[in-house]
């Protein structure tokens, strides 16, 4: 039987979001690291209650929106909104380990994209930005280059970004694997929430205050033992 354009989809993305994709996010936690070290985080509780903070207030939202404007931009073929966006997306990050996560994972999802899954749409993130190209950006172009729909996009997305920090998470405090899952649980509906405030929003309305995060990946900079890049 001939595969359907909705399964080929869907099995793109599975593979795109998967931890076995080869972008390296095993090794970024996004700040936990100094969290825990600090103990703001020590248990499930404190883990959920501050991936909620991020994803609500701080990077998880400003991400998925640059993700959704890039995907739009990507299938429209605009290619000056497309360089609003990844420069936007870039001048957004707070800090130099930030930056770093940013720019090395977006650059390694496109060029295995590219080799993998090539698609004509692609080269207008090649035509329009010659910077590094954010993680969400690549994400929401990718996605758009192969038809998959904005809002399944984004929502899987974020799901890739809080399974990761919850797998960082587990390694740090540490957690055992089945309080991960209780915490990929508890994500479900802030990730929902969250793609969905993401989708309505321009990229004049971005903003953020989750401070804490913000402060935790300038000072894992200069963290004495470190696991992870960020």
């Amino acid at each position: 039987m001939a595969e359907t354009a909705a399964g080929a989809a869907l099995y793109r993305l599975l593979a795109w979001m998967s931890p076995a994709y080869p972008v390296g996010a095993f090794s970024y936690s996004h700040g936990l690291e100094w969290a825990v070290e600090t103990g703001d985080i020590t248990d499930l509780r404190s883990l959920v209650g501050w991936l909620a903070v991020v994803m609500e207030e701080g990077s998880g939202v400003a991400d998925a929106t640059f993700c959704v404007h890039a995907h739009r931009a990507v299938t429209t073929g605009d290619a000056v909104a497309f360089a609003e966006v990844a420069e936007l997306a870039l001048a957004f990050q707070p800090s130099r380990e930030r930056r770093l996560e940013t720019t090395a994972q977006g650059n390694a999802f496109m060029a295995a994209t590219e080799a993998a899954w090539p698609a004509a749409p692609l080269a207008l993130v090649r035509s329009a930005w010659d910077g590094p190209v954010a993680y969400p950006v690549a994400v929401g172009a990718a996605t758009a280059a192969h038809g998959i729909d904005e809002a399944t996009a984004v929502h899987a997305f974020l799901h890739a970004v809080a399974a990761n920090l919850i797998s960082a998470a587990v390694r740090l405090v540490p957690l055992g694997q089945t309080d991960g899952q209780r915490a990929l649980a508890a994500m479900e509906p802030v990730v929902g929430t969250t793609a969905g405030v993401a989708r309505g929003l321009t990229l004049d309305a971005i903003g953020g205050h989750a401070l804490r995060s913000d402060l935790a990946s300038m000072r894992h900079e200069t963290q004495y033992t470190r696991l992870f890049r960020s």
